[in-house]
């Protein structure tokens, strides 16, 4: 489970035995965790209200090594 960035209390996991669609878990330091569609950076999980705006700024931040990480690690195909 490679941690592929970090920002703040935020650690985004791309895990390398996922299934579609492509996406990222984002682990909050609190325990909480969410996913994030990598195609349209929608939540796939409904994210704590409190951290919605943050965790979405840390993921465009982050967004193409993310999906850099995704597709290296799933070979394109998802």
């Amino acid at each position: 489970m490679p941690t592929v960035a970090q920002e703040g209390e935020f650690r985004f996991v791309v895990r390398t035995r996922d299934h579609p669609p492509a996406h990222v878990h984002v682990l909050c330091a609190d325990g909480q965790e969410v996913r994030i569609n990598l195609n349209d950076g929608s939540f796939l999980d409904e994210p704590p209200p409190s951290k919605k705006r943050a965790i979405l700024k840390a993921f465009y931040k982050h967004v193409k090594g993310i999906r850099d990480a995704w597709d290296e690690y799933h070979e394109r195909r998802a």
